[in-house]
């Protein structure tokens, strides 16, 4: 999630709706500056006995951070806290119950993506073996209670920690238990907004099901193949879900604009800490209204704090956010932004793409984004088919993407390499979820504990 620090430079006062929409407009960039942006989460636990350390314990997340300015890391505080890092490769920041995040910088190719991914998780492993501790690539805790989890010292956290239970059965789960990778891509104008935003939908439970990596809680298989897909369906619906608007004639800045509206804050950012606005409207705000700072209005800088607080399964903020896999090992956090750039950054790829997915109905999605997180590539897709069906074919329209794209490394090799783990995935027929469960009915014996051993960074 989002780390904020005191807006730098102008921030104005909100006078219109037209500002408000020119923050998606100004997404706008030509297609030879279209970068790639990459987030990746991880569980961080004590190789001595698996616990998720604290941040304050000695050897715990602080320690964590603190070592990590080696690499030039610089500290960004919440008050006393240093509670993320910024670099040249992006910021590194806690999720609520100490996962570590790297929110990569925008990257013109997908060579220079997974190095930087290589560098961070180099550097991670490095400190982390002075620390004692590991790193584990999965979708949720396989074995933790939400009581066993340390809570991060992040305002933001205790706000929506109170409000989640109010809203929703398995907020707190998402935000203690769940690991995701997301890649953040551009456009080049209001309609290839539109037109990725559709096909980035409607294919995300496609990510989803080649992402699955979250069959276990507390230790057991619990029915799904990715459990974390499953916890965004009951978190809160007021912020979740596949926005069937999109679809809509006429969509663009301004409905997502209104949509956003819509949702319900989370809390307002003043003078180096967070005010509890849970639940209030934005529109109230916009009218200096709010009743958790009357009379005053937002600034573009809140704004932007409320875009960050709804969580559909794509987002848009000055770029589209796709939102829809389980955290992984090292080699799936490179073929996640491969499989986005690939479907989404060339026309010939993008046409295609939704040429696949435009005939669908908006109750085919929604029943696919139902159904994908207990049954995978077996989710129906209407017409008798299954996702399995279309996946090797959504795969080739990527790989063509990337081909077109022509972006050589120094070895010579294009970017389609980086898919190569997902066409195993297709060929094998099976999901990480799915193996993951072999081996624990198998090998494992039932018992999830050698889940460390094997999908550690």
């Amino acid at each position: 999630m989002s780390t904020r620090t005191e807006a730098q430079g102008e921030d104005p006062v909100i006078e219109s709706r037209d500002q408000m929409i020119a923050v998606f407009a100004g997404g706008e960039k030509p297609k030879d500056r279209w970068r790639i942006g990459t987030e990746h989460e991880k569980f961080v636990y004590s190789r001595k006995d698996h616990h998720a350390p604290s941040y304050e314990e000695e050897g715990g997340i602080h320690t964590l951070l603190i070592g990590l300015t080696r690499y030039g890391w610089e500290p960004v505080f919440e008050g006393e806290n240093i509670i993320a890092l910024a670099g040249a490769d992006g910021t590194i920041s806690l999720e609520p119950a100490g996962q570590l995040e790297l929110s990569g910088a925008p990257l013109e190719n997908l060579h220079e993506t997974c190095a930087e991914t290589g560098r961070h998780l180099e550097q991670v492993k490095y400190v982390g073996d002075m620390l004692d501790l590991g790193f584990l690539g999965l979708g949720m805790w396989p074995d933790k209670t939400r009581a066993e989890l340390p809570v991060m010292p992040k305002g933001r956290y205790d706000i929506m920690l109170r409000h989640m239970p109010r809203v929703g059965s398995m907020g707190l789960d998402m935000m203690l238990r769940t690991c995701t990778v997301q890649t953040n891509l551009d456009y080049g104008s209001e309609a290839d907004m539109v037109q990725k935003f559709r096909v980035s939908l409607a294919l995300q439970p496609l990510a989803t099901a080649l992402f699955a990596n979250s069959p276990f809680t507390e230790g057991k298989p619990n029915g799904f193949l990715s459990y974390r897909s499953h916890i965004w369906s009951d978190t809160d619906p007021a912020r979740t879900g596949m926005l069937p608007f999109v679809f809509e004639d006429g969509f663009g800045y301004e409905r997502y604009m209104e949509y956003a509206l819509d949702v319900p804050m989370y809390f307002v950012y003043r003078d180096g800490g967070y005010i509890d606005a849970a639940g209030q409207s934005f529109r109230d705000f916009l009218k200096g209204e709010l009743s958790a700072l009357p009379g005053e209005r937002p600034t573009i800088a809140d704004w932007n704090d409320h875009l960050s607080t709804a969580f559909p399964e794509v987002r848009l903020k000055s770029f589209l956010e796709m939102r829809g896999a389980d955290g992984g090992p090292w080699g799936r956090i490179c073929a996640l932004p491969a499989l986005w750039v690939g479907l989404l950054y060339d026309q010939g790829a993008l046409d295609a793409a939704w040429d696949l997915v435009k005939g669908w109905s908006m109750d085919e999605r929604q029943a696919l984004r139902d159904s994908v997180p207990r049954l995978g590539l077996d989710a129906p897709i209407g017409g008798g088919r299954k996702l399995r069906d279309i996946a090797a074919e959504a795969l080739a329209i990527a790989q063509s993407g990337l081909a077109a794209r022509a972006r050589i490394n120094s070895a010579g090799d294009n970017e389609t390499g980086y898919l190569t783990e997902l066409h195993e995935i297709v060929a094998r027929g099976k999901s990480p979820a799915e193996m993951l469960l072999e081996r624990y009915h198998g090998e494992w014996r039932g018992d999830v504990s050698h889940v460390y051993a094997e999908e550690s960074f």
